[in-house]
Parts: structure tokens; C-alpha cells; sequence
């Protein structure tokens, strides 16, 4: 217990503000979105800091996906806010089709952009290539509001976790094990919608 203990003290002692704030910004955020609330868009903020944080520990194609959800916090804002009263946009479940079509074009950007990262000091860079690619395709699928989004996120933030450990973010780590909590409430609350919705 005490080595528990110490490794939690050293972790917050190695946790940088910046990144404190980024992670209290990442829960505001996932939590406004699980309820739908258009606010969500708001609280991704931590996109920002995230970029800085990211690039000083060279996870750079991660540091990139933090440019792609700035303006995706833009789009989904706008997009959530077209439909009038966010409580009733309509969550849509993507076909077969479109998901494999989905998870071809990761592993295509995932070898291209993998492939690249290798050319430079990245840590990780297939992994690193994977969880951006999938990212920017979960991150769509949010926007559009599609109830699938919560299972890919659930396999990216698996993932992310041992990228962040590795890179000695412990606090972004525990950020994404609660991500994968909170994706179960997510699941719930999207899929009632859904089901509210088909048989309206």
C-alpha cells in the first residue's frame, strides 16, 4: 500500500498545471457530451493545452489530432446547434457498411502516418499513428452523433492509456481509465436517445 502510495505522490509531483487543467477540461468536456449538451464543444479547451503538452513529449501525431479537435469543437457546435434544442437532436447508428469503410481508412491512415512518424524522434509512432487516425474518425462520429463512437473510443482510450505511462502523463492516464467509465454512461444515456427516437 505504501508503494502505492508513493507512486501517486511522485505522479502528482511530475504532473505539470498545464496539464491538470487540461484533464479537468477533458472530464467537463466528456460529461457535457455524454448528456448531449452542446457546452461540450466549450469545454474543448483542453484541445489547446493538450498540443503544447503533447509536442514537449514528442507524441506528435497526438499532437496534431489536438489542431483537428479545435476545429471539430467549431463543427460540432455548429452542427449541434443547427438542430435548435441540443436535447433533441437525434443520435443515428451508422451501418455495416460505413463502418468498415470506418476501420479501412484507419488502418490506411495508421500505416501512412505511422510510416512517417518513423522518419522523426516520435515515441510510439504506430501507435501513436493509431490513436490519432481513430481518433479523427470517433471524433466525426461524435459530431454526427453516432451511438457507435462510445466503442471506439473505448478501444482508443485502452490504448492511450499505456502511450500516456510510457510518456510519464500519469494524470492523462487516469484521465482516460475515467474515459473508460464514463464511456459505459455515455453508451446508456446515447442508446436510450436512440431507442426514444426509433420509436417516436
Amino acid at each position: 500500500m505504501d508503494d502505492l502510495v508513493s507512486a501517486l505522490q511522485a505522479a502528482a509531483q511530475s504532473t505539470s498545471i498545464l496539464e491538470a487543467i487540461a484533464v479537468i477540461f477533458a472530464v467537463v468536456y466528456l460529461a457535457l457530451a455524454i448528456q448531449r449538451n452542446i457546452w461540450c464543444w466549450a469545454a474543448a479547451i483542453s484541445t489547446s493545452l493538450y498540443l503544447v503538452i503533447f509536442i514537449d513529449v514528442k507524441l506528435y501525431a497526438e499532437s496534431m489530432l489536438q489542431v483537428f479537435y479545435l476545429g471539430m469543437a467549431g463543427y460540432g457546435f455548429l452542427r449541434w446547434r443547427a438542430v435548435q434544442l441540443e436535447a433533441l437532436a437525434p443520435v443515428i447508428r451508422w451501418s455495416y457498411r460505413n463502418h468498415a469503410i470506418a476501420i479501412v481508412a484507419i488502418a490506411l491512415g495508421t500505416a501512412l502516418l505511422g510510416t512517417a512518424l518513423t522518419l522523426t524522434d516520435a515515441a510510439w509512432p504506430l501507435v501513436d499513428a493509431f490513436t490519432t487516425t481513430a481518433s479523427l474518425f470517433a471524433t466525426w462520429m461524435v459530431a454526427q452523433r453516432v451511438l457507435e463512437n462510445w466503442l471506439y473510443w473505448l478501444i482508443i482510450d485502452a490504448i492511450s492509456i499505456a502511450l500516456f505511462i510510457d510518456r510519464g502523463l500519469y494524470f492523462t492516464a487516469l484521465l482516460f481509465g475515467l474515459y473508460i467509465v464514463m464511456i459505459a454512461f455515455g453508451w446508456r444515456s446515447w442508446l436510450a436517445a436512440y431507442r426514444a427516437n426509433s420509436s417516436a
